[in-house]
C-alpha cells in the first residue's frame, strides 16, 4: 500500500441493556471487565451514561485492520455483558422506553456537564460512532472540512441505525442526530474563512458557557484536541462492524480527496446544509438524499455511488475502492440499520424483537 496513505480510527458507543432489552446502569462494570480481559488491542472507554460503553480502535492503516479491530472491541465488550446478564446494543437510540431515570457516569467531568446543562445531558441516550483521519495540520484541516461539508448528509445515511425509539417507529432513519442536535455546539458546523474563525467561535462558546471546554466542540465534523486529525461525528452507531469500516474507509477517502485539491471549497450555507441533513435523517440509505453538487433530490443510492466515484482515486491508493463498491451495493440491497429495524419492528409489532435482531437475539 502506498505509504502516504492517511491513517484513521473508529470510535463506536454502545448501550449496555438487560436481558429485556430495556438500559442498564453497567456500562462502567461492563467496561472494567472487558478491559481485563482484552487482549491490548484498542481501547475501551467509559462515557456520560452509565447505561453505556465505548471502544475505540487503534491508529488503522488498511479497511482489513480497521474490521478485525472494531469486531474484536465489540466482542470484548459483548462477551463481558453477557457474563454479566446484559447485551451490547449497537443502536443509535434506545429502542425500548426507559424503565429508570438515566444516570451519570461518576466522573467530574461528566457530573460538572450534568449540573450545568441539566436535562440536555441527563436525557442525551445516543450511541454514536465518530471516525479520525490524519491530517497535516490544523490549517489544513479547515481547508479539508470546508471541503467535506456538503457530504455530511451522505455520510448520515451510511450507518442511519435509530428509526424505532421508546418504543415507537419515529418516522426517521436517525432519530439519534436529532437527539444529539440539543447540545448547544452540536449539528454542522459553518464554512470557515480561516483558522482564526474556528478558535473565536470556539472561544466564543466557552465564555458564554456553552461549552465547558474544547471536548465539548459537538461539531458534525471537526478538528480533533486529542490527536492530529480531522473527526467526523455525524453518524449513528452502526448496525454492523463492516458498516462501520465502510464510513471509515469514505470518510478518509474524502480526506485525502480533499488534501489532494487546493480548488476553493463550495458555498454552502449552514441554513441550507441544515434543512439537507434534516432529509437526510428522516430517509436513510434506501430513501433519497439532497445531491452536494446540485442540491436536488436523489436517491441515496446515486448520491453515494457519485460520492464514491469522486473518491475513487484515494479509494484505490488506500485498497479500499473494491471493498467499499461491494459493501456500498449489499448495504442498499439490505438495507441499512433502520431498515432493518424497521422491518423487525413491523414483523412482531414488539420493539424488543428491535433489541433481539441488534445484539443478536
Amino acid at each position: 500500500m502506498n505509504a502516504d496513505v492517511l491513517t484513521f480510527g473508529i470510535e463506536e458507543e454502545f448501550f449496555v441493556v438487560d436481558r429485556r432489552g430495556h438500559l442498564s446502569q453497567a456500562g462502567d462494570d461492563v467496561v472494567d471487565a472487558a478491559e481485563a480481559a482484552a487482549d491490548g488491542r484498542g481501547e475501551l472507554q467509559h462515557e456520560l451514561n452509565l447505561s453505556q460503553a465505548e471502544a475505540a480502535t487503534d491508529v488503522c492503516s488498511t479497511h482489513a485492520e480497521a474490521l478485525r479491530q472494531v469486531s474484536g472491541l465489540r466482542d470484548d465488550l459483548a462477551r463481558a455483558a453477557r457474563a454479566r446478564g446484559y447485551r451490547l446494543l449497537p443502536a443509535g437510540a434506545p429502542p425500548l422506553s426507559e424503565v429508570d431515570p438515566p444516570r451519570i457516569t461518576p466522573n467530574p467531568r461528566y457530573q460538572r456537564m450534568a449540573e450545568h446543562f441539566g436535562a440536555t445531558a441527563w436525557t442525551s441516550l445516543t450511541c454514536g460512532c465518530h471516525v479520525h483521519v490524519a491530517i497535516p495540520g490544523k490549517e489544513s484541516g479547515i481547508h479539508v472540512l470546508n471541503s467535506v461539508r456538503p457530504w455530511l448528509p451522505a455520510l448520515l445515511t451510511i450507518t442511519a441505525n435509530s428509526a424505532v425509539v421508546d418504543g415507537y417507529d419515529t418516522g426517521y432513519a436517525s432519530w439519534r442526530y436529532h437527539q444529539w442536535s440539543r447540545w448547544p455546539s452540536a449539528g454542522p458546523p459553518p464554512r470557515f474563512a480561516s483558522l482564526d474563525e474556528y478558535e473565536s467561535i470556539v472561544d466564543g462558546w466557552l465564555r458564554s458557557g456553552a461549552i465547558l471546554d474544547r471536548g465539548m466542540v459537538y461539531w458534525d465534523v471537526r478538528l480533533s484536541e486529542k490527536q492530529p486529525t480531522l473527526e467526523f461525528r455525524i453518524s449513528d452507531v452502526a448496525a454492523t462492524p463492516v458498516e462501520a469500516v465502510l464510513l471509515g474507509v469514505l470518510a478518509r477517502g474524502l480526506v485525502a480527496t480533499a488534501l489532494a485539491d487546493d480548488a476553493r471549497p463550495p458555498e454552502l450555507s449552514n441554513e441550507v446544509l441544515r434543512g439537507q441533513l434534516w432529509r437526510a435523517s428522516k430517509e436513510g440509505v434506501t430513501g433519497s438524499c439532497p445531491h452536494p453538487r446540485t442540491g436536488d433530490l436523489q436517491p441515496s443510492k446515486t448520491v453515494i455511488g457519485d460520492l464514491i466515484e469522486l473518491i475513487a482515486p484515494a479509494l484505490e491508493a488506500a485498497g479500499d475502492l473494491d471493498f467499499a463498491r461491494e459493501t456500498t451495493a449489499r448495504l442498499i440491497a439490505e438495507g441499512g440499520g433502520s431498515d432493518r429495524q424497521r422491518r423487525a419492528f413491523a414483523e412482531k409489532n414488539r420493539a424488543e424483537a428491535v433489541v433481539d435482531l441488534l445484539t443478536g437475539g
